[in-house]
């Protein structure tokens, strides 16, 4: 594979957009990697600008496991090489995009993964319904990129029903939106993805993991929350918000919801909780060790550029937009590839566009690739060490922002 990047871009290799092309400057790994695992620095030159990026690849049979984790607790973030060191991680990168503080949106919990997350087969965070994701762990296949979606359910002993339409998040509001029935924007229905934008919901059910902390999110008047036990209902509590119990989970229902739950929920009744995750094509993904983190746009498809804004919600400006990456792809055989792009840094690297990003992912023989979390989030970690510049805005100093979760690849 690196041969063929050092051939093309010798021959005049360029980025769409650019004019030129300078032969990558390769600096060595810093120390030995498990057989199949290569790390690996470049700089290319735009018509715009230089743009220095970082690539790992790790082969099909390499000794690894590949997965996602999250931060000590998910209401919190916390940056990538403190989730590497704790996971025993050779490398990682920065994965989901997440409920940052910064947003006008924000919701309260700044480690609240946005759109599906699910770690080591644990549905952590719902999905937004048709975004595109990153799969990991499945059964039978090393890995693949994928839209999807995810449904939960709860079913009372009496054999009342009902979805619950997140999970470990705050009620009432969908941030990206994506949702089941009963979401709204702007005044009007609406359960597609919508990038950075607040969907609301009066009535809602939220289930809590331990995985979130200590307590469910903070609920107003009105709401109510079942504690649970091995699916036995151990109290509820008014208004919800209250501890979870080690080993236990939460429900917690707001208007309707909250109705729901005084009928069905009473201590000592049983509730049976399901979850499950579907492709595009409307398969069940399964697998022990089950990895799924929605991020977006895609920017490839079969070696092809497909970039595929409207089914992640994001703006058509979206596409001409030069930030800092984080991408994540596979070759034709099954080679993983993560690479980091920096960006911010004018004369040394002014970032990608997402055509460019889909381009440079195409150079590295990746026939299926997808945009993660980028901006100012994009890190990558080698054995220990940041090895990228991440920077919040143009001509800021350099910074390792804390997030949600990251792709880890940990030696076997």
């Amino acid at each position: 594979m690196r041969r063929r990047l050092f051939l093309t871009a010798a021959g005049g290799w360029a980025l769409s957009g650019c004019s030129t092309a300078e032969a990558p400057r390769l600096r060595p790994p810093v120390r030995r990697f498990p057989p199949g695992v290569r790390y690996e620095e470049h700089t290319v030159r735009l018509a715009a600008g230089p743009v220095r990026y970082q690539v790992l690849s790790v082969a099909p049979d390499a000794p690894v496991k590949l997965g996602a984790v999250h931060g000590a607790r998910l209401d919190s973030a916390e940056t990538v090489r403190s989730m590497a060191k704790r996971a025993g991680a050779v490398a990682a990168v920065n994965g989901s995009f997440f409920d940052i503080r910064t947003s006008a949106v924000f919701s309260g919990y700044d480690g609240d993964p946005l759109g599906l997350y699910v770690e080591n087969n644990v549905l952590l965070s719902e999905a937004a319904n048709g975004r595109t994701a990153l799969v990991l762990g499945e059964d039978a296949v090393p890995g693949r990129i994928t839209e999807t979606r995810s449904v939960s359910r709860v079913v009372a002993a009496d054999g009342a029903a009902r979805v619950i339409d997140g999970v470990n998040r705050m009620p009432g509001r969908i941030v990206g939106c994506g949702g089941v029935g009963g979401d709204v924007l702007q005044g009007q229905p609406h359960t597609a993805p919508a990038h950075n934008k607040l969907c609301t919901d009066r009535d809602e059910l939220v289930l809590f993991t331990p995985q979130w902390g200590t307590d469910a999110a903070r609920a107003p008047a009105g709401t109510v929350e079942a504690v649970l036990a091995g699916g036995r209902v151990l109290r509820l509590r008014e208004p919800a918000g209250g501890p979870v119990p080690a080993g236990g989970r939460v429900l917690q229902g707001t208007g309707t919801a909250a109705a729901w739950l005084h009928r069905h929920a009473v201590p000592g009744a049983v509730l049976r909780i399901t979850s499950q995750v579907y492709d595009s094509a409307g398969r069940r993904l399964s697998g022990k060790n089950l990895t799924v983190l929605q991020a977006g746009p895609r920017l490839l498809r079969d070696g092809r550029v497909d970039i595929n804004i409207e089914a992640n919600g994001l703006s058509p400006t979206a596409l001409s937009q030069r930030h800092p990456r984080t991408l994540a792809g596979f070759t034709r055989d099954g080679t993983l590839l993560l690479m980091t792009v920096e960006g911010r840094d004018p004369g040394t690297s002014i970032g990608v566009t997402m055509a460019e990003a889909a381009e440079l992912m195409r150079a590295w023989e990746a026939d299926d690739a997808l945009n993660l979390d980028g901006g100012g989030s994009t890190t990558m970690v080698v054995l220990g060490q940041l090895r990228n510049r991440p920077r919040g805005s143009e001509g800021a100093r350099v910074t390792e922002r804390a997030v949600a979760n990251a792709l880890v690849v940990v030696a076997a």
